[in-house]
């Protein structure tokens, strides 16, 4: 299950989308939009803006916006970014060690079935695609 952290996180970079502007959109016009506190974006956007995903300014005329066009960027990158590995099992994560059980596990082939479906799914969508729903 994703956490109101990753949804959310989704809903920013899907408004910075349709904002279809180079000027930085404050975080206060993105939260009333999108009815999220304010003070819960600010953590959002902190690792958003550390990820690279968006990029942001301070005072006055400052604000957010992405480093990249909304094609660029898929759902999968972002999710990761704020959940962490979408693996459901620690043995197929990025960093995991190798497994002493994987020459006799009979359920990582099922485990890793599901991981590339869900993997491929998230990484197939795009922000654009969001977008334009």
């Amino acid at each position: 299950m994703f956490s109101t952290k990753g949804r959310y996180a989704l809903r920013v970079m899907i408004d910075l989308a349709q904002q279809h502007s180079d000027d930085y959109i404050p975080l206060k016009d993105i939260a009333e939009r999108q009815d999220i506190s304010k003070k819960y974006l600010e953590i959002i956007v902190k690792e958003l803006v550390h990820g690279g995903l968006v990029t942001g300014v301070s005072g006055k005329g400052g604000g957010y916006k992405l480093t990249r066009e909304p094609s660029e960027y898929s759902v999968g990158e972002i999710i990761e970014l704020l959940e962490g590995s979408l693996s459901p099992v620690a043995c197929l994560a990025k960093d995991a060690n190798e497994c002493p059980k994987e020459s006799v596990c009979h359920t990582l082939p099922m485990w890793t079935e599901f991981y590339l479906l869900e993997r491929d799914f998230f990484y197939g969508k795009k922000l654009s695609d969001l977008v334009e729903s």
